[in-house]
């Protein structure tokens, strides 16, 4: 039966040759930032790859230096204390962050041009899009009073990503550098960038800002896990640079205000020992870098 209605569609049927025409004509249209050359499964694999690079890139790099130790890969127990508490160890892991995010901007690149075909940046949205410079200090004054207020209501309490920080000075520096001139551009490309700009097509504005908040907060649960503050003011900035994503129709505002806000935090990383003691301490740490570093 169903073969016999395939058989009798008139093809040359008004309403068959103006949906042929629409498909064309959407085919034909360059890419722009709400109308990507990528869909929703790709957005969702470049995702799951970036989260790879992450976990199997380190691994990689630090594997050498474990044999060397003479760690056993069969003791789980012994080779993840090692991970955790060995100085060097952890350093490497952190540095290795580095190719990881090199390894995510080449994947992602040949996603928004399509293997050349279209423009990585126009593809993306790179202009202001009426946002104006004012925004900036104000969303920035605007997140951290918030931050402030969860904080004293649900105080950070120790966390992997404390435990990191406090390994040795030479890994903050580390962190500090990849959280401020990489970790940004990686993290906007991929969840603001290549995921929204699928997910709002698929699923509607309002089902692209819920799935992107959900997904960028999901990635930074294990690493702060017992710390409901940090995860809530997760969830807050990812909705902020989503919302500005959605009415400036362009990545780069998103790009300039995540790397101010890591930027800001990296300086109080960094100048932690010249500090006073009462704004260095494990809490306001937690409150530091590792919020917006993955």
């Amino acid at each position: 039966m169903l073969n016999e209605e395939i058989e009798n569609v008139d093809y040359n049927s008004p309403e068959w040759k103006e949906l042929a025409e629409y498909e064309q004509q959407q085919e034909l249209m360059p890419p722009t930032p709400n109308n990507p050359p990528w869909n929703s499964w790709i957005a969702f694999g470049t995702w799951i790859f970036s989260i790879l690079m992450i976990a199997l890139v380190p691994a990689v790099f630090v594997m050498p230096y474990a044999m060397q130790k003479g760690i056993s890969f069969s003791d789980n127990t012994g080779l993840t204390e090692f991970l955790k508490n060995d100085t060097t160890a952890v350093l490497i892991q952190i540095i290795s962050v580095f190719p990881a995010h090199i390894f995510t901007l080449i994947l992602c690149w040949f996603v928004v041009t399509g293997f050349k075909r279209y423009p990585f940046f126009e593809t993306l949205g790179w202009s202001n899009g009426n946002f104006r410079w004012y925004y900036y200090p104000l969303i920035i004054v605007g997140f951290f009073t918030v931050a402030g207020v969860v904080s004293h209501f649900l105080p950070e309490q120790d966390n992997e990503m404390l435990r990191l920080l406090r390994s040795s000075y030479t890994t903050t520096l580390v962190v500090a550098f990849l959280a401020t001139f990489t970790a940004p551009l990686v993290e906007e490309v991929i969840y603001r960038g290549v995921m929204y700009s699928a997910f709002q097509r698929t699923f509607g504005v309002s089902g692209g800002v819920v799935l992107v908040t959900f997904f960028f907060a999901l990635v930074h649960v294990p690493q702060y896990w017992g710390s409901p503050g940090t995860i809530l003011m997760i969830c807050l900035l990812s909705l902020i640079l989503t919302l500005i994503r959605v009415k400036t129709d362009s990545l780069l505002p998103c790009v300039i205000l995540h790397t101010i806000f890591n930027g800001l935090q990296s300086i109080i990383l960094v100048l932690e020992p010249y500090l006073p003691k009462a704004i260095t301490e494990p809490e306001q740490k937690a409150a530091a870098i590792f919020k917006l570093f993955s």
